[in-house]
């Protein structure tokens, strides 16, 4: 009983290790597919693997998947749209600041995440669980600012990133209500069906989109399947684990133990990259530390 208390964690944890390297590699596929496209690659290279996910669950458990109703239809509806529209901000966030900078600004998605949860899902937040937030996020904040006059590309970049972050705010308690709306027992169908049905839904709405209004940033994908199938089946792995960690912990915890995520982008962002660290960072760095120990002191 207390390993499965703290299954969330390891979920959350192996998820957000995930979607530092899929992010990385999104990055360096906005150069050859632009935004929308880079943002694609994620849903479309992503949903075979949820289905592979689902099929994988259904035969292991022997749990059919369920019959969501209406309720169901428009919590995943939601997430699938806010998380579209959060990809593209986040890639255009990436492309005006530095990688970890704009990971930061995204970052300050709990706050978010917790007074969604509230109020659309009456998730509890505890006295615990808000300090956790607030040190984690203050650190955050200490990463991202920059003296007046030294911004990089001005304020924009930051609006753009803290509206990233308001839409995976949205988009994480609209895919915790879809799961929480199939009172489905087995946890882990109910996340993977989640899945599956949202990574789908984003596939076809992106392809459409794009068949539309810019059939060549398709056949750039096409041309770029290396990759981005790799991007794909690492952003659709990571994407289980974060339903995982969404069907058994509210989504504020979840997302605050996930800046840690914040910590893998700057190991990124110095290896890859090559940028550098500064004093700054390391303070914000630590006061992310402080808030996640406070986060999991309190489980």
């Amino acid at each position: 009983m207390i390993l499965a208390s703290w299954l969330w964690v390891v979920f959350t944890v192996v998820a957000a290790t995930g979607q530092t390297a899929r992010n990385a590699m999104q990055r360096e596929l906005t150069q050859s597919l632009g935004t929308v496209g880079a943002t694609h690659v994620r849903f479309l290279f992503g949903f075979p693997f949820a289905l592979v996910f689902l099929l994988v669950v259904w035969l292991v458990t022997g749990v059919a998947p369920p019959r969501p109703g209406p309720v169901f239809w428009l919590w995943v509806l939601g997430g699938a749209f806010a998380q579209i529209l959060a990809t593209a901000l986040m890639l255009a966030a990436m492309n005006k600041r530095s990688f970890v900078v704009a990971t930061a600004y995204i970052k300050t998605e709990p706050v978010q995440v917790a007074v969604f949860g509230l109020v659309f899902l009456g998730d509890v937040l505890t006295v615990g669980l808000l300090i956790a937030i607030l040190v984690a996020t203050t650190g955050v904040m200490v990463m991202s600012w920059k003296p007046a006059g030294k911004a990089e590309g001005g304020l924009m970049p930051t609006f753009v990133g803290l509206g990233a972050g308001a839409m995976f705010a949205f988009s994480a308690v609209g895919y915790r209500g879809a799961i929480l709306s199939l009172a489905e027992p087995h946890f882990v169908m109910a996340a993977t069906f989640t899945l599956a049905v949202g990574l789908t839904t984003q596939a076809i709405a992106l392809t459409l989109y794009l068949a539309l209004r810019d059939p060549g940033v398709l056949r750039a994908i096409a041309r770029s399947w290396r990759p981005s199938l790799l991007a794909g089946a690492i952003g659709a792995t990571s994407s289980e684990f974060w339903f995982l960690a969404f069907s058994i912990a509210t989504a504020a915890s979840v997302r605050t133990l996930a800046l840690i995520e914040v910590l893998f982008a700057q190991a990124v962002s110095h290896i890859l990259f090559r940028q550098p660290t500064t004093r700054r960072e390391v303070i914000g760095i630590l006061l992310i530390v402080a808030g996640v120990a406070l986060l999991l002191s309190g489980r």
